[in-house]
């Protein structure tokens, strides 16, 4: 007997897990732009090499004598390449037997969410490490509070702008006391545990890739993203991901009936980095403020955030 018109079947099932873990992605991508003041991510294609920038210069004396030449000033643009960026591919398999033995729900949707969440740690790795750059400013302070003033006064004076909206990344220890003390909110976004307008100063993002002790801090605007596009036309044409419009990550789950495994592929390629080295502060916890930014350092500041 033919089957009901309009029947759901295990297919159709198959592709709303699909769409549901794009979905999900994007939305959490999403939130992680917004916590650290990423407008949008730029598709470049896979093996483009990333640089940052920065920009050096003089500013030379403006009070000229009247119908004399104006002295010129000059500026120019340094590039520091920090690696190529590429389409991550990953691959998971269940074979039938722990599907018999553990159910579908958990040998394949639990093990496929946590898969995704293991990409998205991925991702919040490579953020915490690329804050780590040869000769950046440094800050300090006998207390939490202390270090952060003094590297949130370093970013001002560096990016001429008393206003910059700042973000600090701390070990979860360097702020456990004031968890502990006072009505502070901890919120999530993409992984990472985050206070907003943490004692005045910004929003602290917790992770305990930064030693105890110690701190990052830039500001939001020197925050740029890049990203292959997994949805890429050509792909499409020989592979069926799942993907949306953003292409931020695409999925496959198929039945491999050789192995009589189920298996699940993802692609993404996300790099999300401080495009200005001179504008990331490492700050350490517990010792005497150190000496303010010169005017060098500080002229080199927001003119370098293009991104491209």
């Amino acid at each position: 007997m033919a089957a009901e018109t309009n029947l759901i079947k295990n297919n159709d099932l198959a592709r709303v897990r699909q769409i549901d873990f794009v979905s999900q992605f994007g939305y959490n991508t999403k939130k992680l732009m917004e916590l650290l003041g990423v407008m949008r991510l730029i598709p470049k294609q896979a093996g483009t090499m990333l640089k940052r920038h920065s920009v050096t210069g003089t500013l030379e004396n403006g009070n000229v004598a009247e119908g004399d030449i104006i002295p010129l000033s000059k500026y120019s643009t340094v590039e520091t390449p920090i690696g190529e960026i590429t389409l991550g591919k990953w691959r998971k398999a269940t074979s039938a037997e722990a599907i018999l033995d553990k159910g579908y729900d958990q040998a394949v949707d639990e093990t496929s969410d946590k898969m995704l969440q293991d990409i998205q740690g991925n991702i919040r790795t490579s953020i915490v490490d690329s804050l780590t750059i040869s000769g950046q400013p440094t800050a300090s302070g006998a207390n939490t509070q202390a270090a952060l003033a003094d590297a949130w006064g370093k970013l001002a004076v560096i990016f001429e702008n008393d206003a910059v909206e700042t973000v600090y990344f701390l070990n979860p220890m360097d702020i456990a006391s004031y968890l502990a003390t006072a009505q502070i909110t901890v919120q999530q976004a993409f992984g990472f545990s985050y206070v907003e307008n943490f004692l005045g100063l910004g929003t602290v993002i917790l992770n305990s890739r930064i030693t105890a002790g110690t701190f990052k801090a830039t500001a939001k605007q020197n925050m740029v993203g890049y990203y292959v596009p997994a949805n890429e036309d050509d792909l499409a044409k020989a592979f069926a991901f799942v993907s949306d419009e953003t292409g931020l990550i695409a999925v496959h789950e198929y039945a491999d009936y050789d192995r009589l495994t189920a298996d699940s592929t993802f692609l993404s390629g996300i790099k999300i980095f401080a495009d200005n080295a001179g504008g990331v502060v490492a700050g350490t916890i517990g010792e005497t403020a150190s000496e303010p930014p010169t005017e060098d350092e500080g002229s080199s500041g927001d003119e370098s955030l293009s991104g491209e």
